[in-house]
């Protein structure tokens, strides 16, 4: 029987993703330690689809995606509606707007795809700060410059976003970061 876990790394493979230069190795293997360590977090399974997926339409950090947004049908197929909508949001983030404010309620979160914002609620915030969480943490740990470089702002950003994070989340940004 395959899993949904399974389909999507099929899917990834075919769109390239085990081809792709990634710190840690390829961008498959991050994107399967995402879903690890998402999974390791007890996350409910329609994030740690995301986790897997998360890179699926690029983001405001990684530009190249492996789909393109008139294929979320396709996603979503593979990894449910709601594993999808998390992605997606994911991908849509404009970082310098929507970060600074992300854990106050009623911020507004800007989409980098249409120009618009919305006011997701706490459970949308909640899952877009692990899955930020668990993806920055795997850079840092598997890549010592980008850890020294970008480790102080992200440890600042997930100071802010703690009421967001699960506990679990939160302590392994005090390992991996240093804090």
């Amino acid at each position: 029987m395959t899993t949904p876990v399974l389909q999507a790394d099929v899917l990834l493979r075919q769109l390239g993703a085990e081809t792709l230069s990634h710190p840690g190795g390829t961008l498959l293997a991050h994107l399967r330690r995402v879903r690890v360590r998402l999974a390791s977090w007890e996350a409910r399974p329609a994030l740690q689809l995301a986790g897997l997926c998360h890179a699926s339409y690029g983001t405001d950090g990684f530009p190249g995606g492996l789909l393109p947004l008139d294929r979320r049908t396709e996603l979503a197929t593979v990894i449910g509606a709601e594993a999808e909508a998390i992605v997606y949001l994911y991908a849509s983030c404009d970082r310098q707007a929507t970060y600074p404010l992300l854990a106050d309620r009623g911020a507004a979160f800007h989409d980098r795809f249409t120009g618009r914002t919305h006011v997701p609620d706490v459970r949308v915030r909640e899952d877009f700060a692990e899955l930020t969480a668990a993806n920055e943490l795997d850079l840092a740990h598997h890549d010592p410059a980008f850890r020294e470089q970008w480790g102080p702002d992200l440890l600042a950003l997930f100071t802010r976003l703690r009421p967001l994070l699960s506990e679990r989340a939160w302590q392994e940004c005090l390992v991996v970061l240093g804090g």
